[in-house]
């Protein structure tokens, strides 16, 4: 996570008397993980934040299992997936297992209430389109290229500026955090890192409401929805500080390691969960070893699932791939450059491709959903000609 960063208005000494013009106290609220010792915020509220007025269940959220005959390799494409009304409930799941859900959403509105994920941390990807995301830590503007990470637990809502949006979101079971090897033991990022502090992006506007009405908070709780409703508007807070908050790195700000021969995929690693890694596959500069072979060396994921969601540009190594495709590489079989790729790669320099990859340490299903987009010939697209 970034640094300490505060917003708003906040009194000289925590948990003390914090007065409103009127004279009445601000509700104060410690927002923390791992029962107050992990990182946290402490919030400053208009309101009580317990002050609920009706609580209903919407609905499951139940996930339809695809269960394939056969262990092998998956093409999945979204490319031309429907239009969804909101960046939630639009949500495609397609992979995911104890630690992770992997989904697609191409939401053409925003929201006109508020959501609150209870169950994951939230790795929003953007990968077109633009909007801000409003929360009680205030106005976090994004764009194209945009991983947006946003703590379990957060009140939010999305505005989109526009009908032509897609994003991938990953929903993780525990906390989105930079790795812990590009930090040194104060928490600062080491010189060796790809990125720096100054590379992220913070909440950059508090802006309390005090309106009174009916005002919907959507909570996502053991794969289900629940509705909150509250006669106040949740974004009440005045001023804040602490660890954790939502926040933005943008993926043209990902400065890749590169060698004289071809380097292993971990270089690439960008944020780390329990239970998966996230990496960025970003124009670079490639090996220049008179020798190198610039594509990967064959591999079989030996303790590894490996998701890889193709953003733009040509993947060096893969052929049929499209914009918004998504490839699931199967642990215990290989995969590698598919025919001509090696020598179409000899004497290359650079490469403009963007990906990213959701690498998991456990199996991953997939869905129902992923079934009906799945291109059955992908596992043979490394024959020549391609068996059919």
């Amino acid at each position: 996570m970034p640094s300490y960063y505060s917003l708003g208005k906040l009194p000289a000494k925590r948990h003390t008397q914090f007065r409103k013009p009127d004279g009445s106290l601000y509700q104060e609220e410690v927002f923390g993980t791992e029962a107050f010792s992990g990182v946290y915020s402490t919030l400053y509220h208009v309101n009580p934040p317990t002050r609920v007025s009706h609580i209903k269940k919407l609905k499951e959220l139940a996930i339809t299992r695809w269960h394939p005959d056969l262990h092998r390799h998956h093409h999945v494409r979204t490319k031309n997936s429907e239009l969804a009304k909101d960046p939630v409930e639009g949500r495609q799941p397609l992979f995911y297992n104890d630690d992770v859900f992997v989904s697609t959403v191409r939401p053409s509105h925003g929201m006109d209430w508020f959501f609150r994920n209870a169950q994951g941390d939230e790795l929003y990807f953007i990968h077109e389109g633009r909007g801000s995301l409003e929360s009680v830590f205030g106005i976090l503007p994004f764009h194209e290229g945009d991983f947006v990470i946003v703590p379990r637990g957060t009140t939010y809502r999305i505005s989109l500026d526009g009908k032509d949006n897609r994003f991938m979101i990953t929903e993780s079971a525990g906390p989105i955090e930079i790795p812990k090897r590009y930090r040194n033991d104060y928490g600062q990022l080491v010189e060796l890192a790809p990125y720096a502090d100054r590379d992220f992006r913070r909440p950059e506007k508090l802006v309390p409401h005090n309106d009174s009405g009916e005002f919907e908070v959507r909570v996502k709780i053991d794969n289900s929805l629940m509705s909150y409703v509250f006669d106040y508007h949740p974004i009440d807070v005045v001023g804040w500080d602490g660890y954790l908050y939502p926040w933005i790195f943008n993926v043209s700000d990902f400065e890749p390691l590169t060698g004289r021969v071809h380097q292993p995929p971990p270089i690439h690693q960008t944020f780390e969960a329990p239970g998966f890694d996230v990496l960025s596959f970003v124009p670079r500069k490639l090996d220049y070893h008179p020798q190198a072979i610039p594509v990967p060396y064959n591999h079989s994921n030996i303790d590894s699932d490996e998701v890889l969601y193709y953003v733009s540009g040509d993947f060096s190594s893969r052929r049929g791939i499209e914009v918004g495709s998504f490839t699931l590489h199967r642990r215990g079989v290989h995969h590698g450059p598919q025919p001509g790729a090696v020598e179409a790669s000899l004497g290359k320099d650079s490469t403009n491709e963007l990906a990213i990859m959701i690498e998991t340490k456990k199996p991953l299903k997939v869905t129902s959903i992923a079934e009906k987009l799945d291109d059955p010939n992908y596992p043979f697209s490394w024959q020549t000609p391609a068996k059919k």
